[in-house]
């Protein structure tokens, strides 16, 4: 199922359970702004190519709306605009202030040097530079994004305005990044698990994870969870996807994946078809790669009890009713990979105050902000007698519809 499809979906069900207003239901299914513009560059061999830039500005009810920068092949219009509605709802569910955005640009990264990319980036900030800024939208990194290009937009940025280390976040250190961010996703991803799992009476030592997705997040989540006494027995990457239901000795395999560009090849675990890791036996699964992997054609096959989504709409609706109905617990991307987006908050903060927190800090008020967002999220669960998919559903945009009214903003 079509990603904005299923956001739609879940939202009309969370405005239905709140007894939400049609008119007003209306407004905040509706962008405040979509933005499309043409980037073209000289390319290094003299030519000049065209790329398409997109910025979907989802809500801004509660603050400036936030959001990444992807640089992908198939950045589609659809897409942006279901991950700008879901960043609405999950800084809502997170309860920090701000609203919901998401971006990007249709090219393959590996395609492009290094200043050609420098380039492209220059451009899509000269053309929506008086669209984005510190109180009004703040980009992030995203898929084939990462600190440089924010650098990048940065500068770019200040060119116009002067020097505004808040425009973005997930910044190099040098130039007014937070200490912790790399591993912020991943370590909410933690903090969220250990909430769910503590309500069951259960600790993440001795439980069995898959992961799938060995990026930034997946990577993370392995090192923070095996450094807690979890066993993670398969992973999976591009390269391709291992086993050890012993316990993959995580400190040699990021090493491995450092040097080897992948997981592929490392001799602490055997080699297994990547098609099936989200049907290894384990206790929780950790989806942590793209949207729609788990369907209605692998659901009935799923061996965890537990489903923590560290990926961007990892479940489709179909498989979620599948899952429900075999009693498997999932716990919705909107609050479970939103460790990012608060550290994300926290580097703004520390940018707007020109101090910067020690990494301690960082880490014990994104452990506060997790622990509480899952209270929330269970206390709307009683409330509405609802899954925790509609319980964060429920959360965030009862948070958002109180805001729009607050402001006097509903049709």
């Amino acid at each position: 199922m079509n990603a904005l499809v299923a956001t739609n979906r879940n939202f009309k069900l969370a405005a239905r359970l709140l007894g939400l207003d049609s008119k007003l239901e209306r407004s905040l299914l509706i962008p405040f702004r979509e933005i499309k513009v043409e980037c073209t560059i000289p390319k290094d061999d003299g030519s000049l190519a065209s790329f398409v830039g997109f910025r979907v500005q989802h809500d801004n009810a509660r603050g400036p709306m936030k959001g990444g920068i992807r640089y992908h092949p198939e950045v589609d219009p659809d897409e942006v605009n279901a991950l700008a509605q879901l960043m609405t709802w999950k800084t809502a569910v997170a309860n920090i202030p701000y609203g919901g955005a998401k971006g990007g640009i249709g090219c393959d990264p590996g395609e492009l040097s290094v200043s050609e990319l420098e380039r492209l980036t220059r451009v899509f900030t000269q053309k929506i530079h008086d669209l984005i800024g510190i109180h009004t939208d703040v980009p992030a990194p995203d898929m084939g994004t990462g600190p440089q290009t924010m650098a990048w937009i940065l500068d770019e940025y200040s060119k116009f305005h002067g020097y505004s280390p808040a425009v973005v976040t997930g910044k190099p250190i040098d130039l007014g990044g937070s200490l912790g961010r790399d591993a912020a996703t991943g370590r909410g991803v933690l903090f969220a698990t250990e909430a769910l799992l503590n309500e069951h009476g259960k600790s993440i030592s001795g439980q069995r994870f898959v992961i799938q997705g060995f990026g930034n997040v997946g990577s993370w989540a392995a090192q923070l969870i095996h450094e807690s006494g979890g066993k993670i027995v398969a992973v999976c990457d591009i390269s391709g996807a291992i086993k050890n239901s012993k316990g993959l000795d995580i400190p040699s395999l990021l090493n491995h994946v450092k040097e080897k560009r992948g997981v592929k090849g490392f001799n602490g675990g055997d080699p297994i078809d990547p098609t099936s890791i989200l049907v290894e036996d384990c206790d929780i699964l950790i989806p942590a790669a793209l949207g729609g992997v788990i369907n209605r054609e692998n659901a009935n096959d799923i061996k965890a009890k537990f489903i923590i989504e560290a990926a961007n709409h990892p479940t489709d609706p179909e498989a979620d009713e599948i899952l429900s109905k075999k009693g498997v617990v999932i716990l919705p991307d909107i609050y479970a990979n939103s460790g990012g987006v608060t550290v994300s908050y926290f580097e703004w903060v520390q940018n707007i105050q020109g101090f910067l927190w020690d990494e301690e800090k960082v880490n014990n008020e994104l452990r506060t902000y997790m622990t509480k967002g899952f209270k929330d999220v269970k206390e709307m669960c009683k409330t509405h007698n609802c899954d925790l998919r509609m319980g964060a559903f429920t959360l965030g945009v009862n948070r958002v519809a109180r805001a729009t009214v607050l402001r006097g903003w509903e049709a």
